[in-house]
């Protein structure tokens, strides 16, 4: 596929384009940020003029060395194309200097092939291989992704110690610390759905990062503080197509991590930052649409359709596979375990929070139909969780995949025979690669994954899975060292 015999070469793109540089004029931009996403789903960015960004810089890209990120290119072949997507365009909020931002899709030198690591490139891959299918043509993905905002956070590793630490003045430990005066109010364990402040002391903070996100063209449903101590937060914006789903995720980690650093604060989105209490998930709704119509409502079981019912079995039946992509991080299994209305069970139910796969009833308009998907984790890169779910999903309605029975029950307190019957997720990032491995033929289709791309990843997975296997832990040492 080729940047140059895409759509942004039409009169009606570089009028996109031409209104992105009228933007720029009118708000006295003198920066434009150049951002794109790398393997793990990182934005980074390189900054230039403003006037070096012309019409043709959106026909023509603009280049960088790719070098230096993660999983890219070697040395030796390093030259790339960042290729301005003028839908994506904002002034940043957080520069000192009046900045037009920018997403990309990175393209080949010469060729303009579209570069077949980069995640952006491979979500847009997955969109125009479900038109290709005549099955829908669009894929609507709603993350709701949850985070910790702390005030404080230090770790450090050596070879001869490891610690780290958090810190939040809602947390639950310090009801005995002197805070000259502690007022008390601090959030008990899985108590912190929804309490009102003084208790909940982040209201303001996440408002601001709500209303900066709207700003930007976010459109923002609610906010709220979520089960855990120590300012365990979610925020939920409106589901839109795959690409500008994710491209809508890239801008919310942006200003909730800028607004918390305005205030002193920090923000992480690892799944499971405390030991004993909830993680953070990223629950994704998605549904399939063509011509304008939903195609997930039906006469079936909880009002879906039996196209939704095949798309449930894809995805259950990739389930193990899809975690290494949609749990890419060892800490990513310290969440997924019983105990802690994690998603463990691989099964499907309406309105049931105990399955994987949730089918919401808040509403009977054919619109609202879809399915929930509850394992992904916040520290998934977007393009790549919503593009693998897809893909997964496609397979099953292709393939006529039957999802088997729902599971209308309180799957957690099922007795250890009946329970033993149901899959669960894997319990490593090890084990979910091991899966991936010898399950990943239908991410292949139409190109959108490629092999060397799956390679990369399998390479560099194993490598975080084995440096955090062959370190000591501080635990072992409290359990092990007067043996």
């Amino acid at each position: 596929m080729s940047f140059q015999n895409q759509t942004n070469e039409s009169n009606q793109s570089m009028s996109t384009a031409k209104s992105v540089l009228e933007m720029a004029r009118k708000q006295g931009a003198k920066m434009v940020d150049i951002k794109f996403v790398d393997t793990f789903g990182t934005w980074q960015h390189f900054s230039c003029p403003i006037a070096e960004l012309t019409e043709d810089s959106f026909r023509e890209g603009l280049g960088f060395d790719g070098s230096s990120i993660r999983g890219w290119k070697s040395i030796e072949a390093s030259d790339m194309l960042a290729m301005p997507d003028p839908s994506t365009a904002f002034i940043d909020p957080f520069c000192a200097v009046s900045t037009l931002s920018l997403t990309c899709t990175i393209a080949e030198t010469g060729t303009f092939e579209a570069y077949n690591r980069d995640p952006r490139g491979i979500a847009q891959r997955a969109e125009k291989f479900l038109q290709s299918t005549g099955l829908a043509d669009t894929a609507v993905f709603g993350p709701e992704a949850e985070f910790f905002i702390f005030d404080n956070v230090q770790f450090d590793h050596k070879p001869n110690g490891t610690f780290y630490s958090v810190e939040s003045e809602e947390a639950v430990w310090n009801t005995g610390r002197d805070e000259m005066p502690n007022l008390g109010y601090k959030i008990r364990h899985k108590e912190g759905y929804f309490p009102v402040a003084p208790a909940d002391t982040q209201q303001d903070i996440r408002t601001e990062m709500c209303l900066i996100m709207e700003q930007l063209g976010v459109k923002i449903e609610r906010q709220h503080h979520e089960v855990a101590t120590a300012g365990q937060a979610e925020i939920d914006y409106r589901f839109d197509t795959l690409v500008k789903s994710a491209d809508a995720m890239m801008v919310y980690k942006y200003v909730i991590k800028n607004v918390a650093k305005k205030h002193g604060k920090t923000v992480t989105f690892m799944p499971k930052p405390l030991f004993g209490d909830n993680g953070s998930g990223m629950h994704t709704h998605q549904s399939l649409w063509k011509k304008g119509k939903p195609l997930f409502a039906g006469p079936e079981y909880a009002g879906l359709s039996k196209m939704a019912l095949y798309y449930i079995g894809g995805i259950l039946k990739h389930a193990r596979a899809l975690c290494a992509i949609c749990n890419p991080t060892t800490n990513s299994y310290k969440r997924l375990v019983p105990g802690y209305e994690a998603p463990v069970n691989l099964a499907y139910s309406s309105r049931n929070r105990s399955a994987a796969i949730r089918i919401p009833t808040y509403s009977e308009n054919p619109k609202a139909k879809r399915i929930e998907y509850r394992p992904p984790d916040p520290a998934a890169n977007p393009y790549l969780a919503f593009a693998a779910m897809l893909m997964a999903g496609l397979d099953g309605v292709q393939n006529k995949i039957e999802p088997g029975e729902p599971m209308d029950k309180n799957l957690y307190e099922l007795p250890p025979e009946e329970h033993a019957k149901i899959p669960q997720v894997p319990g490593s990032l090890g084990e979910s690669l091991d899966y991936l491995e010898k399950d990943h033929v239908f991410l292949l289709k139409g190109d959108v994954f490629t092999e060397d791309f799956l390679e990369m990843w399998f390479t560099h997975k194993r490598k975080e899975h084995d440096a955090l296997r062959l370190r000591p832990h501080p635990y072992e040492f409290f359990l092990y060292y007067d043996v």
